[in-house]
């Protein structure tokens, strides 16, 4: 029996720090299950980002009617944020799994892989961190995204960052007293002392939780807010048009502060910029089905 005489089928999964997606498909691409789950990231180890993604292509299978006979005619791709972390990979490929074949990546590739659908191509992400990624016939591209506050410039955290800096300035008499800065200022009951406090233990998702705010004012033509989120555009230029320069045929703005930036880009850059294919989760379907083709390739030969 040929390997192309029993259906074949397709999971894709995109684990990221604020939940998890799965979806399964057949040879055809069409949607048989999905499912959800809460954050999948390295960051919270591997047994934990395992049982996350677990939860997700459950749900997905359970949706398909999947048994055990299905699943292992099934090829997973999954991205997964924070895969580069040291030793993360060879854990997670030692996992018994139920799949034909499983291939890792990170969720930035995973998201690249589906906007271009698998073609070469650069996506940025300007999401609570930021980041340019892409491939260009065979070489990874990558842009900035080393982690806040050292990186991740134009970035929701970096909105939030520069707001709470200019709030204390203003608060000083140092900077003009703005909506936005006096906003910010009343979080924190005005008291400098207790934003140092917060500043304490605030991540980066704390800082991001500013950027709404700083965006608002922005738009509504406050001179501070304007300031930062100008500042903010100009790194994002910065990082598609850098992608361009190292070969990237094409770029592909994603994240949750994406749409929100856009008009403040340079012209040059928003006319380059191209709308994305398909999300991550397709991306890692593509990835899927390459896994198949590889496994194909043998018995070609014979």
């Amino acid at each position: 029996m040929t390997s192309a005489a029993v259906p074949r089928f397709f999971l894709g999964v995109d684990g990221g720090g604020t939940g998890c997606r799965a979806r399964i498909v057949d040879a055809a691409g069409n949607v048989l299950g999905q499912g959800l789950s809460g954050p999948a990231t390295t960051r919270f180890g591997i047994d934990i980002a395992w049982a996350s993604i677990a939860r997700a292509f459950g749900a997905a299978a359970e949706e398909a009617g999947f048994g055990p006979a299905e699943l292992s005619r099934t090829f997973a791709g999954i991205g997964l944020a924070g895969i580069g972390r040291k030793g993360a990979l060879e854990a997670l490929q030692a996992i018994t799994h139920p799949f034909a074949a499983t291939g890792f990546t990170s969720d930035g590739m995973g998201a690249c892989l589906g906007a271009h659908s698998g073609k070469d191509g650069a996506i940025v992400i300007a999401g609570t961190g930021s980041i340019g990624l892409g491939f260009v016939e065979g070489r990874d591209l990558r842009v900035g995204g080393y982690g806040f506050p050292i990186s991740d410039e134009g970035s929701g955290a970096d909105l939030g960052l520069r707001a709470v800096q200019l709030a204390l300035r203003a608060h000083d008499g140092r900077h003009d007293r703005s909506a936005l800065l006096t906003e910010v200022m009343q979080r924190f009951h005005d008291d400098p002392m207790e934003t140092v406090a917060w500043m304490d233990r605030a991540t980066a998702t704390d800082y991001a939780a500013l950027a709404p705010t700083v965006m608002r004012h922005a738009d509504q033509g406050d001179a501070a807010g304007r300031r930062i989120v100008q500042a903010a555009a100009e790194q994002i230029d910065t990082i598609v048009r850098t992608l361009f320069d190292k070969g990237a045929p094409r770029v592909t703005l994603l994240g949750g502060l994406a749409s929100p930036l856009e008009p403040w880009l340079a012209p040059d850059v928003r006319r380059r910029l191209k709308p994305a294919d398909g999300d991550a989760v397709s991306g890692a379907i593509i990835l899927a089905r390459r896994l198949d083709h590889a496994a194909d390739v043998p018995n070609a030969k014979e």
